[in-house]
């Protein structure tokens, strides 16, 4: 999908987008150092492109439990190329994924079209950057820091809690002149949540879709599949597509996963099984269906 089509969600299939994950770094939670060359970051990139991703989101920095910061320069070394790359063997809007506004000007300038910001667009020259440059954005919600966040996470109502959170950092931008359209909202699972605010967050979608924007969810390989059946990272398949499940029926809705082509069979045949129920359920009963 090109960068229009994806500020107009009427423009969108029936089903969820898949943004596809490329980590260009030594230390991301589910594969830390297998594409931080980026020759094989982009080669990656566009194999999830081969398998349905139908955008890409590049990161250059870990923000997985008890990370810790890399600097601006490092980070753009890192994504900087793969991005100019792809930028030139694919139509995809690529995504980046990043807290520091500098880093994200200069993947922009390199050919992204949109900025994942897991702050939360908290950062003041962020806030700028998104109101001086036509590009989308990804608002998440993280309690703390990548360091910190899992120690002892605490909420009166997670579910009110971070919809308030993300709702008043989409109108922040609005208010500065953001066009809606380039909006998204992520309730960042697996970033400073329990196991039941986790589940929570994700039964709770129709709230948080509620708010008008197009909602992002990113439980791929996340720690609560391990919590609730232990199981390595790369044993996380099933869970990530039971998260999809959660998601399968929404209009405006993207899927951040490392499992491209999985995700895209289970939603391809999923919406076939759908199409078969509903004509069924619409022929007079005994009526064949050929």
């Amino acid at each position: 999908m090109n960068y229009q089509e994806l500020i107009d969600p009427r423009s969108w299939p029936s089903r969820p987008l898949i943004m596809g994950v490329v980590n260009v770094t030594p230390d991301s939670f589910s594969d830390g150092g297998r594409f931080l060359r980026w020759e094989r970051a982009v080669q990656q990139g566009l194999r999830l492109v081969d398998e349905g991703a139908d955008l890409l989101d590049i990161g250059g920095e870990s923000t997985r439990p008890g990370s810790s910061p890399v600097d601006v320069r490092t980070e753009i070394e890192r994504v900087r190329p793969v991005i100019e790359a792809l930028s030139g063997e694919t139509d995809v809007v690529l995504s980046i994924d990043t807290r520091k506004a500098p880093v994200a000007a200069a993947a922009l300038d390199a050919g992204a079209r949109w900025v994942n910001d897991v702050g939360g667009v908290r950062d003041g020259a962020m806030r700028d950057l998104l109101t001086r440059i036509d590009c989308g954005v990804c608002i998440m919600h993280m309690s703390g820091q990548p360091r910190t966040m899992q120690r002892k996470p605490e909420y009166r109502d997670v579910l009110r809690e971070v919809s308030d959170f993300l709702q008043a950092q989409a109108q922040a931008l609005r208010d500065r002149g953001v066009e809606a359209s380039r909006i998204w909202i992520d309730p960042g699972i697996g970033f400073g949540k329990t196991l039941e605010h986790n589940l929570t967050l994700m039964a709770g979608l129709d709230r948080l879709g509620g708010l008008g924007y197009p909602l992002l969810l990113g439980a791929s390989r996340k720690r609560f599949i391990g919590e609730i059946l232990p199981s390595e990272v790369d044993q996380r398949l099933g869970g990530s597509l039971a998260a999809v499940a959660q998601v399968e029926g929404r209009t405006q809705t993207v899927v951040r996963v490392h499992d491209v082509l999985a995700t895209r069979q289970f939603l391809e045949v999923r919406a076939r099984l759908r199409a078969v129920e509903m004509r069924r359920a619409e022929s007079p009963e005994g009526d064949p269906i050929g």
